[in-house]
């Protein structure tokens, strides 16, 4: 049975951060008819692909899929359950903000099967919260991590964001000893990043906010790594780190090359080497649903190079590229082209060979775009 991971988006959020860019709302109108055509899209899909498969994973992404009634998100895990061959431990992820889930909500989460949430808490820093236009305070983040515990959830992770404007390493510290005092298992620390189309975009565009320079963002990155590292909090990927055992099974899914589903506004899927995605907008997905079951507006087959450098690509960026799996799926020529490559990186101290892997050092992975893009 091929494992394979399943995506939801909920684009359904209270306000636009002026960070985010990925596809969200703020009208409420569809959400009923938003639900009917995720049950369609899921059931033709699951017709369509009903070779073995076995679900390792179910990740609740948005917008805000906490703002959700409960019985909302259950419908949809029903769904799922009806169409597909749900492993009875698979991860079952929720995204979370802060401010939008009180105690008695998160153990209604956790009665539905939610196994794992992902809180997008992003700074601890009052002021951090204010420039991010978050809707909760440092106070509600914390409240949020220990009522999920206190309810039973042991999996937990959190989102955090560094190099923001004025950002001092000491300011970046306090964030990540105030993380893991919390009862978390995994940690998500990302770069600020600047993407087209946001509001954060056109301030900077407009002189309003200034960014720190590369200096300081790789700094505080190698002080993430180092902090965490001390703190029992493995890197497994680039901005990931976890306590043992606690790897986050659905992002594992996509750095390790797996199949996987994506269903809803703007989801990406990638199945038998083929990828497509669906509409962004929630109007042209429900109509598109509707009249063909589906809402695909793209889509692409992968050559075998293309998929070789995929599979590079991701291998590098998280737990690190197994010499022997690569050499079973698309031979030993990628190697012996890149050898010398390979060489000069683990004589300085860039990636070091580990049971059949070449992994990268936190020296490595502080270059890890440009090292990798010596590869492709």
């Amino acid at each position: 049975m091929k494992e394979t991971s399943i995506y939801i988006h909920i684009p359904f959020c209270d306000h636009k951060c002026i960070y985010c860019d990925f596809y969200s709302i703020i009208n409420y109108e569809n959400t009923f008819n938003y639900l009917t055509a995720l049950k369609k899209e899921i059931e033709f899909f699951s017709k369509l692909y009903n070779d073995e498969r076995k679900i390792i994973s179910i990740f609740f992404g948005g917008g805000t899929p906490s703002l959700m009634e409960v019985e909302y998100i259950n419908e949809i895990i029903i769904s799922l359950k009806s169409n597909f061959n749900i492993l009875p431990n698979a991860e079952i992820t929720l995204e979370t903000n802060p401010g939008t889930v009180e105690k008695s909500k998160l153990e209604k989460f956790l009665s539905i099967g939610i196994n794992r949430l992902s809180v997008g808490i992003q700074s601890f820093d009052n002021n951090d919260l204010k420039f991010l236009t978050r809707i909760h305070d440092s106070k509600t983040a914390i409240q949020t991590i220990l009522e999920a515990k206190e309810v039973g959830f042991e999996n937990i992770s959190l989102d955090l964001i560094f190099n923001l404007p004025n950002q001092t390493k000491e300011k970046w510290k306090r964030n990540l000893e105030i993380a893991t005092s919390l009862p978390i298992k995994h940690i998500s620390a990302y770069s600020l990043i600047l993407e087209r189309g946001t509001i954060l975009n056109k301030m900077v565009l407009e002189g309003k906010v200034k960014i720190q320079d590369e200096e300081h963002d790789a700094d505080l990155y190698e002080t993430t790594i180092d902090f965490l590292s001390l703190n029992n909090f493995h890197q497994y990927e680039i901005s990931n780190f976890a306590k043992e055992t606690y790897e986050c099974i659905h992002n594992n899914s996509y750095w390790h090359y797996k199949d996987y589903f994506g269903f809803g506004t703007s989801a990406h899927s990638f199945v038998n080497g083929k990828r497509w995605w669906n509409y962004s907008s929630t109007k042209f997905y429900i109509e598109s649903i509707n009249k063909k079951d589906n809402a695909i507006i793209g889509e692409e087959t992968l050559t075998k190079e293309e998929m070789l450098n995929e599979y590079i690509m991701l291998a590098f960026r998280s737990s690190g590229l197994n010499i022997i799996e690569l050499e079973k799926k698309f031979g030993n020529e990628w190697l012996n082209k890149n050898k010398s490559i390979i060489d000069y990186l683990i004589s300085n101290n860039l990636i070091i060979k580990q049971n059949d892997k070449l992994i990268f050092t936190p020296k490595g992975y502080a270059l890890c775009d440009e090292i990798i893009s010596k590869f492709l």
